[in-house]
C-alpha cells in the first residue's frame, strides 16, 4: 500500500506543491470507512458488501479534503501543513475515543476479504489485487500528468502568480489535486483492511506519513515512476532491517531499530548525489503560455512538449 500512498502524496506535493502531512489521516479514513460498513464486529452492524466500503471511503475522503482545502488552499502552503498535522491527530483521537462508533482501541476484526483466494495462495491473490490496483492508478495519473490539467498544475507549482495572471483558477486546480490525492490514499486504506482483515487506531501512526514523504523525496518529486521506486525502496529498507538481528556481530544487541538510521542515510546520499531524486521527471511540463511568458517570447504550440510524467 506504500506505493499507492506515495502516488497520492505525489499528486499533492509533486503536482501541486501542497505540503500535506495527513497521509495517515486519509489512509485511516479509507480504512475505517470500509471496515465499519463491512466487518461483523463493527458497532454499526451493517455487514455490507466491500464495494459499499470503497464508495464510502472515496466519498468521505473527498468531503474531508474539500472541508480542509476550502480554508487553507487560498492561503500560503504552510497553513495547509499546519491544518494537515492537526487533522491527522484529530482523526486518530476520534477513532480511539469514539468506542460506540469505531470500537476504540480494540479495533475492528473479521473484515471480509475482497476476493476469495486464487488456486495458489491468499498471498498470491493479494499480490495480484495490489498489482492491478497500482497499475490502474499509475496509468490514470500518467494520463492526467500529460493532459492540459497536468500542465496547468506544473505551472501553478512553478509560479502560482504567473498561472493566475494567465487566467487560471489556481484555487480550483489545487482543490482538484488535493481531492484526487486524498481519494487515492483512502482507496489504499480500504484495500489494506480487506487484505489485513483488521484495523485499529495503532495503525494510524505519524511514522507512516514520514515513510511516504521519504519515498516521494527518494523517487523524485513529481515523477510517478519515482514514486513507485521510492516506495519500493522504503519498503525494502523497512522490511529488510527486521532481520538485522540475525546477522548482528555483537550478540544481545537489538539492531533492528536502526532502520530509521538507514532511511536517514539514504536521504542524505540521495540529496547529495541525486538532488532531484532517483527517477525525476524527464522534463518539467508547464503551460505553453507560461513558458513563453517566462522566456519573453510569443507562445508556441508546445502543449505536448516535455516528458511524459512517468
Amino acid at each position: 500500500m506504500y506505493v499507492l500512498l506515495t502516488l497520492g502524496l505525489n499528486v499533492h506535493w509533486g503536482y501541486a506543491g501542497l505540503l500535506n502531512f495527513s497521509v495517515a489521516a486519509f489512509w485511516g479514513i479509507g480504512a475505517y470507512s470500509a471496515a465499519l460498513l463491512t466487518a461483523p464486529s463493527s458497532p454499526l452492524g451493517l455487514e455490507l458488501h466491500p464495494i459499499a466500503g470503497f464508495v464510502a471511503a472515496i466519498v468521505l475522503s473527498a468531503v474531508v479534503a474539500v472541508l480542509i482545502g476550502i480554508p487553507t488552499l487560498r492561503l500560503r502552503e504552510d497553513y495547509l501543513a499546519i491544518a494537515s498535522l492537526g487533522l491527522a491527530e484529530v482523526i486518530r483521537l476520534f477513532i480511539l475515543n469514539q468506542r460506540d462508533l469505531t470500537a476504540g482501541s480494540q479495533g475492528l476484526t473479521g473484515i471480509p476479504r475482497l476476493l476469495e483466494p486464487l488456486p495458489l495462495t491468499q498471498n498470491a491473490t493479494n499480490v495480484a489485487i495490489v498489482a492491478v490496483l497500482i497499475g490502474v492508478v499509475y496509468l490514470f495519473l500518467r494520463r492526467v500528468h500529460r493532459s492540459p490539467w497536468g500542465r496547468v498544475m506544473r505551472t501553478i507549482r512553478s509560479d502560482e502568480d504567473l498561472a493566475e495572471a494567465l487566467g487560471k483558477n489556481t484555487f480550483a486546480f489545487k482543490m482538484q489535486a488535493f481531492v484526487i490525492g486524498s481519494v487515492i490514499m483512502a482507496i489504499a486504506g480500504a484495500f489494506y483492511v480487506h487484505m489485513n482483515l483488521f484495523i485499529g487506531p495503532g495503525d494510524l501512526v505519524p511514522l507512516t506519513t514520514f515513510y511516504i514523504w521519504v519515498a516521494v523525496i527518494l523517487g523524485g518529486t513529481g515523477s510517478n515512476r519515482g514514486a513507485v521506486l521510492g516506495a519500493l525502496t522504503v519498503i525494502a529498507i523497512r522490511e529488510g532491517t527486521r532481520f538485522l538481528n540475525d546477522f548482528a556481530i555483537f550478540g544481545g544487541i537489538d539492531v533492528a531499530p536502526l532502520r530509521l538510521l538507514f532511511v536517514g542515510l539514504l536521504i542524505i546520499l540521495v540529496i547529495r548525489f541525486r538532488e532531484d531524486g532517483l527517477l525525476p521527471p524527464k522534463d518539467e511540463l508547464i503551460w505553453p503560455s507560461a513558458r513563453s511568458s517566462a522566456r519573453g517570447s510569443p507562445a508556441t504550440d508546445g502543449g505536448s512538449e516535455g516528458g511524459d510524467g512517468r
